[in-house]
C-alpha cells in the first residue's frame, strides 16, 4: 500500500525543487513507497509522482502488484511500444524530475520527445527521504545488527586452523537463516592473513593458519533492511607490535568518530577526525576509502561520511563507521559499526566487543 507519510515528504521536497513531476524507477525506491518489491530487469519500471493527484505505478504485466486505491496502476506488455506508453502516462511539462538510475533507454525518449522544457535528477527528492529513518525502519535495522552481531559470535566457534575462507562464507550464510535474516546484505568479506590487506577481497580456498589474522565485513538482511559490521581478529598468536599499533589505532578512530556524533555535526568532521588520528599515527596514506556509508533498504544509499560531504547529521541518520589501515608490510585492519543519529546524540546498532581479540 501507498505510503502516505513518506509521500508528502518526497512531495515537500519536491516543491523545494520545483518539481511538476518526478520519476522514480529505482526498485527499492518504490517498494519504500509502495511496499511492494519488484526486479524488472531490463523492462520499464516507474512510479510517477505528479505534484498534486494519484502518483501512477507503470508495470510489465509480468510483474504483480497489489491494487491500491491511492495508486493509479498502468500495465503493459512487451510488444508495447515505450514512446507510446508514456505519452499515455505522462503529460508535458514544465520541469521533470527523473532518478540517477533511470536507463539511457528510458530516459532519451523523453528528452528527445520533449515530455518537459528541464529535465533533471530528482533522486535527492526521495534519497534524502530515505536517509532519515522511520521508527518502523528503525526497530527493522535494529534487528538486522541484533542478527549480524549473533550470527558474526556464533561463526568465530567455526574459526579453525584449517578452514578456508569460502567455507566460513557458507557457514555464515547457513546460520543467518537459521537466525532469522532473509538472506546476505552485499557478499561476505572473509579475509585470511596478508588479504586483509585488500579491503574488499573475496573468498577463495585459503585455508586459515596459526598466526594469521582473520578480518571479517558481513551483513545480513530483515524483513529488507540491511546489516553491516567489520571486526578484525587473529588467530593462534598474538599480532606484531606493529599490527597491534595499527590495530589500535583504527579502534581509537572509531570509538573517536563515533563518540562526536549528535545531531548538527558535518560529517567531513566526523571524517577527518577518524582520519587525522590515523594520519598522525603515521599510517595516513594506508587509510585508502570514506569513513562511512549511508545503509538501509540498500547497503550502500545515498549519502557517506568522506572528507567532501558537509551535510549535517540529522535524527534518524544510520550509517557506517568503518576506518581501516591496509599496509602491505604488516596486514589490514578494520573495524565498523553501525550508528544511529538520536535525537541528542548517537546510538550503535553493534555490541561485539572491539578490542584487540586473539582466537
Amino acid at each position: 500500500m501507498l505510503n502516505q507519510k513518506r509521500l508528502e515528504r518526497i512531495r515537500s521536497r519536491m516543491r523545494e525543487m520545483n518539481l511538476d513531476t518526478l520519476i522514480v524507477t529505482d526498485p527499492d525506491s518504490i517498494a519504500y513507497l509502495c511496499e511492494v518489491l519488484i526486479h524488472p530487469g531490463e523492462r520499464f519500471l516507474g512510479l510517477l509522482i505528479p505534484a498534486r493527484g494519484k502518483p501512477v505505478l507503470v508495470r510489465n504485466a509480468l510483474f504483480s502488484a497489489p491494487p491500491d486505491p491511492a495508486l493509479e496502476q498502468v500495465v503493459y506488455t512487451d510488444t508495447d511500444s515505450y514512446a507510446e506508453l508514456m505519452h499515455q502516462v505522462l503529460q508535458p511539462c514544465r520541469r521533470l524530475g527523473v532518478d540517477k538510475t533511470m536507463a539511457a533507454s528510458f530516459l532519451l525518449p523523453l528528452l528527445t520527445d520533449h515530455f518537459a522544457e528541464e529535465i533533471v535528477n530528482g533522486s535527492p527528492a526521495v534519497d534524502q527521504t530515505r536517509a532519515c529513518k522511520s521508527k518502523e525502519e528503525i526497530l527493522l535495522m535494529k534487528k538486522a545488527s541484533e542478527i549480524n552481531d549473533q550470527s558474526l559470535a556464533e561463526l568465530k566457534t567455526y574459526i579453525r586452523a584449517g578452514v578456508s575462507e569460502k567455507q566460513l562464507a557458507d557457514q555464515l550464510a547457513a546460520i543467518y537463516r537459521k537466525n532469522g535474516a532473509e538472506g546476505l546484505s552485499f557478499p561476505s568479506i572473509i579475509s585470511f592473513g596478508m588479504h586483509a590487506v585488500d579491503p574488499h577481497h573475496m573468498p577463495d580456498d585459503t585455508v586459515l593458519q596459526n598466526g594469521d589474522e582473520v578480518l571479517i565485513d558481513v551483513g545480513c538482511i530483515y524483513q529488507g533492511y540491511c546489516s553491516d559490521m567489520t571486526r578484525t581478529y587473529f588467530y593462534g598468536t598474538s599480532p606484531s607490535e606493529k599490527l597491534q599499533e595499527i590495530y589500535a589505532l583504527v579502534l581509537q578512530a572509531n570509538q573517536e568518530a563515533e563518540a562526536m556524533l549528535k545531531p548538527g555535526i558535518p560529517l567531513c568532521e566526523v571524517d577527518g577526525r577518524a582520519r587525522q588520528i590515523i594520519t598522525d599515527g603515521g599510517y595516513g596514506p594506508y587509510f585508502t576509502h570514506r569513513l562511512g556509508h549511508f545503509i538501509g533498504r540498500q547497503d550502500h544509499e545515498f549519502g557517506d561520511v568522506s572528507g567532501t560531504n558537509r551535510q549535517l547529521t540529522q535524527p534518524g541518520n544510520i550509517f557506517s563507521i568503518e576506518p581501516g589501515i591496509y599496509d602491505p608490510s604488516a596486514g589490514g585492519v578494520r573495524i565498523e559499526d553501525l550508528v544511529l543519529i538520536t535525537e541528542d546524540g548517537c546510538e550503535v546498532l553493534n555490541h561485539l566487543p572491539k578490542d584487540l581479540e586473539v582466537l
